[in-house]
C-alpha cells in the first residue's frame, strides 16, 4: 500500500512543481524559485522488493516532468515490465 500511497501523492503534485515568490521581503528586495525538472533520473530495481521501490521513484519522477530509466531485477523482472506495461497503458510516453 505504500507505492500507492506515492502514486496518489504524485497525482497531486502538481502544487509541488510550483515556485514560489515573496514580494517587499526588505526593503526593494523581491526573491523567486522556480523548480525545474532534473532532465534523466534512473533507478535500480532490488529482486527483494520488486514493486515498492520502483513506485518510490518513478511516479514523482515522471509526474514532476523527468525521465525515468528503470533496471529491472536479473532475479525478478516481472514486477517492473507489469509497472511499465501500466505505464503505457496510462499514455506515458
Amino acid at each position: 500500500f505504500r507505492g500507492l500511497e506515492v502514486v496518489e501523492q504524485a497525482c497531486a503534485s502538481s502544487i509541488l512543481s510550483m515556485g514560489e515568490s515573496n514580494e517587499n521581503l526588505a526593503a526593494n528586495t523581491d526573491t523567486y524559485s522556480y523548480r525545474q525538472p532534473l532532465g534523466v533520473c534512473a533507478g535500480i530495481t532490488p529482486f527483494n522488493f520488486p514493486a515498492m521501490i520502483p513506485l518510490w521513484m518513478f511516479p514523482l519522477a515522471t509526474a514532476l516532468g523527468n525521465t525515468y530509466v528503470m533496471k529491472p531485477s536479473e532475479k525478478d523482472p516481472s514486477c517492473s515490465m507489469r509497472l511499465a506495461e501500466l505505464a503505457i497503458e496510462a499514455g506515458l510516453p
